[in-house]
């Protein structure tokens, strides 16, 4: 079997999680309700500190449900020039919400409230006006980097001066809390609406959720439904949420410190420069002119590891619950083989 470090995506259901799925108790959550579904949006709700939550089948769907409702056509959307709504979205916002891109360059991936203030344009009959601000945590174009509560809240009180709803995009939003040891809601504090996966470190086959405050639960069960995203016995797929919680979430941890080691073992590589993660990814930067991302990873693939080019000169890596301690050093010892230890 290869080491899939492309995603913490690729992970199977354990036993025990299928089990809890095939044990659910289930109903039409379209037409009366499903009782699991709604145990793991009240859960979900409570752990972020909001007032409601709805279930989602991705989070791609979810993050665009919330900007639906927090934006209004023909304005702008303040957000990192890199997020995973820019870029990995199919710009939806436009096509679903008819709003423009305001992108922020940084150049770690992380906004700041200096950043976004700057971004604000004036009031003008020339110009769009903003209706809403997007934050990402953690940002996984930056791989995985965590932005810190405080910088959150200087960006949420910014929002709040003018009146703007903010979005965060926190399909990562547990590893950030783990890695920074801080309550979920916490972090959640600031945003309006808040989205988190339970596809992507958790071990969950499907899932995400949107949290809320400010908007009622017709509205956004109303965008969510118009998308395609009403399920029938989504119980069975809740329970894998909620057994994720219960089993997978004090377990991130663990993700973080394989993800250090990888980093770790390729200090000092002529030919690879690791980022140093936050989190569970890690950013693997070429440094010869020979190698491209491309064929440095059907390389590392012909040898059994599994990474995602991420532009033309860099590799991601990201570790998960499908990944021990030997696979990591087994990763690291073909990195090397790969690209040897000559430099130039």
């Amino acid at each position: 079997m290869p080491i899939d470090l492309r995603s913490d995506t690729v992970t199977k259901p354990s036993a025990a999680m299928r089990r809890a799925m095939a044990e659910a108790e289930v109903g039409d959550d379209v037409l009366d309700g499903d009782p699991t579904t709604r145990r793991l949006e009240d859960r979900v709700a409570e752990l972020l500190g909001k007032d409601d939550a709805l279930f989602f089948p991705t989070g791609t769907q979810a993050n665009q449900v919330a900007l639906r409702l927090d934006t209004r056509p023909g304005t702008e959307l303040v957000v990192e020039a890199n997020a995973h709504i820019v870029n990995h979205e199919m710009a939806g916002v436009a096509a679903l919400a008819g709003v423009q891109i305001r992108p922020v360059a940084t150049p770690d991936g992380l906004l700041t409230v200096e950043l976004v203030r700057a971004a604000m344009r004036p009031a003008s009959p020339h110009l769009p006006r903003v209706s809403a601000i997007t934050i990402e945590n953690t940002h996984a174009a930056g791989g995985g980097r965590v932005m810190r509560p405080e910088v959150a809240d200087a960006i949420g009180r910014l929002a709040a001066e003018h009146d703007l709803p903010l979005h965060l995009d926190g399909a990562r939003l547990w590893n950030a809390a783990v890695a920074l040891s801080v309550p979920l809601a916490r972090l959640a504090a600031p945003g309006d609406t808040v989205m988190v996966s339970f596809s992507k470190g958790l071990g969950c086959p499907i899932g995400s959720a949107l949290a809320f405050n400010g908007i009622t639960r017709a509205d956004a069960w109303e965008v969510r439904r118009r998308l395609g995203g009403g399920m029938r016995q989504s119980g069975i797929l809740a329970a894998a949420c909620l057994y994720a919680l219960d089993h997978n979430l004090s377990r991130l941890a663990d993700d973080h410190a394989t993800a250090r080691r990888l980093a770790d073992a390729l200090v000092g590589h002529p030919a690879v420069r690791p980022v140093p993660p936050d989190s569970n990814t890690v950013m693997l930067d070429l440094m010869r002119d020979r190698d491209t991302a491309d064929d440095v990873a059907a390389r590392l693939a012909a040898r059994g590891l599994l990474v995602a080019p991420y532009g033309p000169k860099r590799l991601r890596a990201v570790t998960h619950l499908d990944v021990s301690g030997s696979d990591i050093e087994q990763a690291a010892r073909v990195v090397v083989e790969v690209l040897g230890s000559e430099a130039g």
